[in-house]
């Protein structure tokens, strides 16, 4: 279980998620490795854009590991919300290769990405309401401006899964490639960010991510209210249990 990190080329960083087990499932050291990741690529003038995926053929990102530690303290929510980018400016460009399935926190970091693309059999989804989980990491806020109202309250609410076909159509995802051309796309897309002129490139990023984490920032007290709401419920300790148990919470 590991955030590995590869340079590429002079200013190209890859980042995988790597807990293939779990379905590239982010355990709250991994999310602390990711936030921590980010404030050293922001500072490194040699990198210029990045490539995030996830390791293997099955997942991008299951999102948070929920056989792990599922405590929701001010300090943990902060890393949390840093390693998803949710609520903090990244200067760099990122490139997003989707490589198998992207759930959940999967989705909230994708959705602070720049230019995605995904394989053909990758699936997307925000099952959270399923297992009474408030989807914390910055799906409320952040996908109906990327995709639309109508089409972000289908994937919150329902709990279903989309195709990679129905993903590019409502803009999720920039387009659907071939397993073997992914990550040569992704490098071919980072490699002609990086010959751009650093600056100016940095400058879009910067303005582009901190308007959006401006809203993010807005709304942040009612999402922490919100999530512990759910998270003290009756409901978040039934559907918790039933993930764990492969059954059908029952929420009486």
């Amino acid at each position: 279980m590991e955030i590995r990190v590869e340079q590429r080329e002079r200013h190209l960083v890859v980042v995988t998620i790597v807990n293939e087990a779990r379905r590239n499932a982010m355990t709250r050291a991994m999310m602390a490795d990711l936030a921590g990741l980010w404030d050293r690529l922001d500072g490194d003038a040699a990198c210029r854009c990045v490539v995030l995926t996830g390791s293997g053929e099955r997942a991008f990102s299951s999102g948070a590991d929920l056989g792990g530690d599922l405590s929701a303290s001010a300090e943990m929510a902060a890393v949390i919300n840093r390693a998803l980018l949710k609520d903090t400016p990244f200067s760099k460009p990122i490139v997003a290769a989707v490589n198998g399935d992207c759930v959940a926190g999967g989705v909230e970091l994708l959705l602070s990405t720049d230019i995605r693309a995904a394989v053909p059999e990758a699936r997307f989804g925000l099952p959270e309401v399923k297992w009474g989980i408030y989807p914390f990491g910055g799906a409320t806020v952040k996908l109906a401006q990327q995709v639309g109202h109508v089409h972000a309250m289908d994937l919150l609410l329902t709990g279903r899964f989309i195709e990679a076909d129905e993903a590019a159509r409502i803009n999720l995802v920039n387009r659907v490639v071939a397993r073997d051309q992914l990550m040569p796309w992704a490098l071919e897309t980072a490699t002609a960010i990086a010959a751009n002129s650093p600056t100016a490139v940095q400058a879009v990023r910067q303005q582009t991510s901190s308007a959006i984490a401006d809203y993010a920032r807005s709304r942040e007290a009612l999402e922490q209210q919100l999530g512990d709401r759910v998270r003290h419920s009756d409901h978040f300790k039934e559907g918790i249990e039933a993930f764990l148990a492969k059954r059908t919470p029952d929420y009486k």
